[in-house]
């Protein structure tokens, strides 16, 4: 195992917090939100069934699976897509000799610095393989006409070379919508957000879903490369960095166009702008907005956006500015871009202040939890939140040859844990219902209820976030206080973090 690797799998841990469930655990708590099972991925992905090109370029003749040499030249929708990955990386670049002008940096072991190599995604010799199928229909509140999105999660992997194939630290998603709103069944009547649900809930026919798409169902397609890996050293910590983009399809051109991410709020560009700062502040806090915001379920006007976040591993439980939200917020310290925070204590007090009176919160209750919402809110924040490294679905290794040389848990203890409240949204979408969208903090599941996780890493078991306040080591915070340990364990501090620790076995 190379230096860079064992790094890897350490941070990996770190940041995954206790060991994840099995795979039998984790085939149960996913039945009907992902398809995780390595054997159904492996035929669809070989029967190219459900490839990318296949996907894209339905018509297209298959002979073999289409490598990255020729991947991006045959499918003129992804044209744009290389020439944006790399203009990131040669800013990111410029930026890391900047900052580090006494360190190396490049491609390969030799330098301090170890670049992802872009040899990557134009050779014969590496493509991108099927590494999960994940239902969110949970997030229909983004359309509602589209009954929310499916995600076919891709992971490039290396062939060829008399060797066994190997995964590489990049994933690719090709995000469609759950249904095209025009489509109807053999009946004549539309297809409707029930019948999907019930589809995935049942595990039957949801590959039709897909399969009989056309453009109309084209939403995006979302990258995350590992693009750098920085052993410690006397100048930092380990750190890997993670480079997120976004490609929004545009019908008209039928290509994927660079967009910006999601609520990732660029954080440097609004502390730098009084302007930009002053109206952050004033549309966040309105009243309406704040009660999404403390769903979960806000989004945040185009103008306050990034068009790529470069994501740091680990970032710990501390604020600092590793983490999209630092210096935004009065008592932490100015972000890089300077300026004054965005938001003063008294804001946000007076704000949570008028907002429970209306009986709008359901999270936020305090400063430190305003804090971690728009953190967490973001697509980096995310990330960084019990992730796996900067993934949270790198998907079961079904290339391996051996079990022990493969991933066998799919995906992060967040995401794990995220599941039930995204089946409890598919059985009231079956049910004809409305659902509830909200959700918790990325910290700790929302339950909605169900025991299905108590005791276990996600709810009150050993490696679960807890209030450190309520292991009486100060004032309990209004955000966290139901953040419990089970018996025979204790809240302690993962880190120097006031407030959110880790529950693990008491010592005297």
């Amino acid at each position: 195992m190379s230096r860079a690797l064992r790094i890897l799998v350490a941070a990996a841990v770190l940041l995954g917090g206790a060991a994840s469930s099995s795979a039998a655990e984790t085939a149960q708590l996913t039945r009907g939100t992902a398809i995780t099972d390595p054997d159904l991925l492996r035929k669809l992905d070989d029967g190219d069934v459900l490839t990318i090109a296949r996907l894209l370029a339905p018509e297209r003749k298959a002979d073999r699976p289409l490598t990255t040499d020729r991947l991006f030249a045959a499918l003129p929708q992804l044209k744009d897509i290389p020439p944006a990955i790399d203009a990131e990386l040669e800013r990111y670049i410029a930026r890391q000799k900047a900052a580090w002008p006494t360190e190396t940096i490049g491609t390969g072991e030799g330098f301090d610095v170890q670049l992802f190599d872009r040899a990557n995604l134009t050779s014969p010799d590496t493509r991108f393989v099927l590494a999960g199928v994940v239902n969110r229909m949970d997030r229909a509140y983004v359309a509602e006409e589209s009954c929310g999105e499916i995600r076919l999660i891709y992971r490039l992997a290396r062939f060829g070379g008399g060797k066994p194939a190997t995964r590489l630290p990049m994933t690719f998603n090709l995000v469609m919508k759950a249904r095209d709103a025009r489509r109807t069944e053999g009946n004549g009547k539309p297809l409707t957000c029930a019948e999907i649900a019930r589809r995935w809930l049942d595990n039957g026919n949801w590959q039709e879903l897909i399969r009989g798409r056309d453009d109309a169902m084209l939403d995006r397609i979302e990258t995350n490369i590992q693009i750098s890996v920085a052993p410690k050293s006397a100048l930092h910590d380990f750190r890997s960095d993670y480079l997120l983009k976004v490609f929004k399809y545009d019908a008209a051109t039928k290509t994927f166009a660079e967009a910006v991410l999601e609520n990732q709020i660029d954080r440097d560009r609004i502390l730098a702008d009084q302007a930009l700062r002053r109206d952050f502040k004033h549309w966040l806090l309105a009243p309406g907005n704040l009660r999404e915001f403390d769903r979960g379920t806000v989004l945040i006007p185009e103008r306050f956006l990034a068009k790529a976040a470069v994501v740091p591993t680990p970032a710990g439980l501390d604020a600092s500015a590793l983490q999209p939200e630092f210096g935004m917020v009065q008592g932490e310290e100015k972000g890089e871009g300077g300026g004054d925070p965005v938001f003063t204590d008294d804001d946000v007090v007076g704000a949570l202040k008028q907002a429970a009176a209306r009986g709008d919160m359901q999270n936020i209750r305090s400063v430190a939890g305003f804090q971690r919402r728009l953190n967490d809110v973001t697509c980096s924040g995310c990330h960084q939140t019990r992730g796996i490294g900067g993934f949270h679905f790198p998907g079961v290794d079904w290339l391996a040859g051996k079990p022990s040389n493969a991933a066998i848990v799919p995906a992060s203890p967040h995401f794990v844990g995220d599941q039930l409240r995204r089946r409890d949204i598919l059985t009231a979408f079956a049910a004809g219902k409305r659902p509830d969208f909200s959700r918790g903090f990325a910290s700790r599941p929302q339950t909605r209820g169900s025991r299905e996780l108590a005791g276990s890493e996600y709810q009150d078991g050993w490696g679960a976030h807890c209030s450190l306040e309520d292991a009486g080591s100060g004032t309990p915070d209004k955000s966290f206080t139901s953040w419990n340990c089970a018996n025979g364990l204790s809240c302690q501090a993962a880190a120097a973090s006031r407030r959110i620790g880790m529950c693990f076995i008491k010592t005297r």
